[in-house]
């Protein structure tokens, strides 16, 4: 409960008789006071008198953005909006794939982000006639809603606005690995409904421990008959490439608006003011990079980036965010095949003038920049792409197998599945393969996802180590079924950040912390049990220095037990020296390891998750947590689960999962 603090009065005080009377400072200063109240006075009364006597100003203001999509709407004439709640950037990706998708149906479609809008207008969506709200809702987390969907699903729980006449369908995106598989997802179509909409086509539900692109594809191949059947529109049958953007080369170049990798303001990184956020990264120097592992054929790296001055604080258990650089290698290849000059200033503008979305990156740059910074050229190309680019194919073959698999046919997904997909072919892959394939540049840049930032738990305290972040990973590198190495964007390029460049400067790395629900208990002397295997151990190396400086301070500390897990002992157990220094130090009560390549007979059956990978490990601590509430507790099956979902909604069992 929060309490308001007020001042306390003074005490009360008996009059005193006076012993002399008033000096002449107190004279002079009383004379003063009466002076500049009689000025005050008379000044103000002659300057309300005479403003009439001036013109006044127009005010200079500056156009606001429009806040209401129903307007814009009617403006641009639409009649479908697409909504999105997205955190890494998929959920806007379908969506927009769905709001150019409209034309081909017989509607009118914008993508819009509800961050930027006011949802409580979704009721006078029935003031558009055969109008439709479609909605691709990611959940983040313990089936959180993403951060631009906070605010709109405030507004579902709090507000009972009648939906009459509001036609909806909703797309969400989600990992079955997490216990709260599309719950935005569901919860939006369900109070949707509640509330009066009319839902014209069924849940979707992507999953991305599965194939997302896949369950998308299957489900707007089935949404848009049931669009076209319930506003009794046809499809047009058109199948041709719609360009949202048009290809802009200035002619008269002002370098220094010219955007080389920041994120939103231009020379951002030059003058770096906070807030610092996704986007306004901060840039972070690089002070440690060590290798974690004495052997073994991974690379298990630690830093620590550098945020003094920036203000940014953070709390043990949240989440760094980074802005990775591509791969220059595969960056001038893309442009050799092309043929293009990665080093022509572009700017890519939308055709739509009304988008709040003018360019698909910042603008304007070059395609070095854009192939380097902005877009994704590492990770296999979704359909949407296979099929834009097919027209680009002369030899009429390759033009047919790129249509195949951007279909929803059978053999179209099994063809997708394997040569793209499992082969991990990524969009200079499929260039290299397809040597009839040469789109134009300008397209490629615009169809190709945005690069995303990549999230690491912070592997150390704010309380400890207030002006540095931690980051403990595994350098993704591995050879693909086509004889190619796949190596991770992020990884691969935080590993080659040495604290100091051949040219003498310091490393840097653009980053933003993002907050995490998940936390220590508030008290200190609770008693908490951390499993973590592998580098999923990094946010317990600051819940253990938190735990440390705590007992420092002279706080009662509970029992602190950690349960981990990695492949050998002598290759990958991190930060072992650390480890066991906290339980020399009693700050960890208990260390219980698991070793799955040293020890596979040792390893019991409650330890064994620990040596599972991350896609399934958290679900396998759930359920022999189940089987401890089993054993020990005496409950049945059914009885346990209920109990470890009350230790959730109290808070008392949280996940912090990377799959």
């Amino acid at each position: 409960m929060e309490v308001e603090h007020v001042a306390p009065e003074g005490p009360d005080v008996a009059p005193v008789e006076e012993e002399t009377l008033f000096t002449n400072l107190d004279i002079f200063l009383f004379s003063l006071i009466v002076g500049l109240l009689i000025y005050w006075f008379l000044s103000r009364k002659r300057t309300e008198e005479t403003i009439p006597e001036f013109k006044r100003l127009t005010p200079v203001v500056t156009p606001q953005r429009e806040t209401s999509f129903i307007e814009k709407m009617k403006k641009t004439n639409r009649n479908m909006v697409v909504f999105y709640g997205s955190q890494t950037g998929t959920a806007e990706e379908f969506s927009g794939r769905l709001s150019k998708d409209a034309q081909r149906y017989g509607m009118r479609g914008m993508s819009a982000d509800p961050e930027e809008y006011d949802m409580s207008e979704l009721p006078r969506l029935a003031e558009i006639d055969n109008s439709l709200a479609v909605f691709c809702m990611a959940t983040y987390g313990e089936g959180d809603p993403t951060d631009n969907a906070q605010d709109f699903y405030d507004w579902m729980q709090e507000n009972d606005e009648d939906l009459k006449g509001v036609n909806f369908a909703v797309f969400g995106l989600g990992n079955k690995t997490y216990e709260h598989f599309n719950a935005m997802g569901k919860y939006t179509d369900k109070r949707l409904e509640e509330l009066g909409g009319k839902r014209i086509y069924d849940l979707g539900m992507g999953d991305d421990d599965g194939n997302l692109e896949e369950d998308f594809v299957s489900w707007k191949e089935q949404f848009w008959p049931a669009v076209c059947e319930h506003f009794g529109v046809e499809a047009t049958g058109d199948d041709t490439s719609i360009r949202q953007y048009e290809l802009v080369v200035p002619t008269d170049i002002n370098m220094n608006k010219v955007y080389t990798g920041e994120m939103g303001r231009l020379k951002s990184f030059e003058t770096q003011k906070p807030p610092f956020d996704a986007k306004n990264p901060y840039l972070a120097t690089v002070a440690v990079n060590r290798q974690l592992n004495q052997s073994g054929d991974r690379h298990l790296m630690h830093l620590e980036l550098d945020i003094s001055g920036s203000k940014i604080r953070y709390d043990s258990g949240d989440h760094v965010a980074v802005y990775p650089v591509n791969d220059v290698s595969i960056v001038n290849r893309i442009g050799q095949i092309l043929d293009a000059d990665l080093d022509t200033v572009i700017s890519l503008n939308n055709l739509d003038e009304e988008s709040n979305k003018k360019h698909p990156f910042p603008c304007p740059t070059t395609y070095r920049t854009a192939l380097t910074h902005y877009l994704d050229i590492t990770n296999p190309p979704r359909t949407n792409v296979l099929f834009e680019l097919s027209q680009y194919a002369t030899d009429p073959k390759d033009q047919d197998t790129l249509r195949k698999m951007a279909s929803a046919s059978p053999e179209g997904k099994g063809l997708y599945q394997s040569w793209v997909l499992d082969a991990q072919r990524n969009i200079l892959a499929v260039l290299e393969d397809m040597p009839s394939l040469h789109p134009t540049i300008d397209h490629l840049c615009e169809l190709l996802p945005r690069l995303q930032a990549r999230y690491y738990s912070i592997a150390s305290s704010g309380k400890v180590y207030p002006t540095m972040v931690s980051i403990c990973a595994v350098v993704v590198e591995f050879q693909t079924s086509t004889g190619r190495t796949f190596k991770g964007v992020a990884t691969n390029w935080l590993k080659n950040k040495v604290v100091v460049t051949d040219n003498g400067h310091k490393a840097t790395v653009p980053m933003y912390v993002r907050k995490s629900q998940f936390r220590l208990p508030f008290k200190a002397s609770n008693p908490v049990v951390m499993i973590g295997p592998g580098t999923g151990i990094a946010p317990f190396m600051g819940f253990l220095q938190e735990r440390g400086w705590m007992k420092e301070q002279g706080k009662d500390v509970g029992e602190t037990i950690l349960y981990f897990g990695c492949r050998r002992r002598n290759e990958d157990f991190l930060y072992q020296q650390e480890l066991e220094e906290f339980e020399k130090a009693g700050v960890l009560t208990q260390l219980n390891v698991a070793f799955s390549r040293d020890q596979e007979g040792k390893v019991t059956h409650h330890t064994k998750p620990l040596c599972q990978d991350a896609r399934n490990m958290a679900r396998d601590v759930q359920n022999t947590f189940y089987d401890i509430a089993e054993e020990v507790g005496g409950l049945t099956h059914t009885q346990a689960v209920a109990y470890i979902k009350k230790l959730m909604t109290k808070g008392r069992y949280s996940l912090d999962v990377w799959s």
